[in-house]
């Protein structure tokens, strides 16, 4: 018998779909909608925006990511809304999925909700914040994240979003396509590679050791596996590992690691 032709899937969410209703959604606009903007191309996916108005005329940002047709295309955007799924129960504070969908032809795509009034904790500390001020608000998300035997796979500093409040931070988790189950066998080492990866991204700004262990020593009161100096060890050593890896990827894709556009 001859296979059945796939067929296009498109989940779209109760708050959004007024808006979709608006422009004649369909699935193909992800990728030939003129107002989509892409600020970064890597070989196998597109980071954009999309600015479209409401029925009353306001402009609503939100982020595309686009998946080209491959081997894994079709899997990586339901991966993402499965995530986003399992940090909502969860209560772990995330970016919200707008929509997603996979395409007849394998093509995927997510768009996410746009974290108004947030920005990245990095560009924050760079523009003079004291991460004093995100110092609690991240390490309790990390700490909700494995507590809920969920790991990030990429959890560096520029994917917490902060917006700051009062002496704080109201922090979101974002770039949730990695996210997964902590395996039980191998849980210690994902998630000593999650906080050593956080580690890593702090090395390059105004962030002191003392704030680090300060840090660490939060995260592991909020629910941490162990007492922090056993972390701290097996931390350092695998941010060694994470910084030799980033330079050769930095070196083969200079443009991986621009940042969201503002504007």
């Amino acid at each position: 018998m001859p296979r059945a032709r796939a067929k296009s899937r498109v989940d779209i969410q109760p708050k959004f779909q007024a808006l979709f209703a608006g422009i004649g959604f369909e699935a193909e606009m992800v990728f030939s909608d003129p107002r989509i903007k892409c600020w970064r191309h890597l070989s196998d996916r597109e980071n954009c925006t999309w600015d479209l108005s409401d029925s009353g005329g306001e402009t609503i940002r939100l982020h595309v990511k686009r998946y080209f047709a491959g081997r894994t295309a079709a899997s990586r955007a339901r991966q993402e809304a499965e995530a986003a799924d399992r940090l909502a129960a969860a209560h772990v504070p995330a970016a919200s999925i707008a929509a997603w969908g996979v395409l007849a032809d394998g093509r995927s795509f997510v768009i996410l909700e746009d974290l108004a009034g947030y920005q990245a904790a990095d560009q924050l500390i760079e523009s003079g914040v004291s991460f004093d001020r995100l110092l609690d608000s991240t390490a309790d998300l990390a700490a909700a994240l494995h507590g809920a035997n969920l790991h990030h796979r990429d959890l560096y500093l520029c994917h917490f979003f902060a917006k700051l409040d009062g002496g704080g931070a109201d922090v979101r988790l974002i770039d949730l396509g990695r996210v997964g189950p902590l395996p039980i066998l191998t849980r210690r080492r994902w998630i000593v590679k999650d906080l050593a990866q956080f580690w890593y991204s702090t090395l390059a700004l105004p962030i002191t050791d003392l704030q680090r262990e300060a840090w660490l020593e939060r995260y592991a009161a909020a629910g941490g596996v162990e007492k922090p100096a056993n972390l701290r060890r097996s931390i350092e050593l695998k941010s060694k590992s994470i910084a030799a890896h980033d330079a050769k990827l930095r070196r083969r894709q200079p443009g991986r690691n621009i940042s969201i556009p503002k504007n």
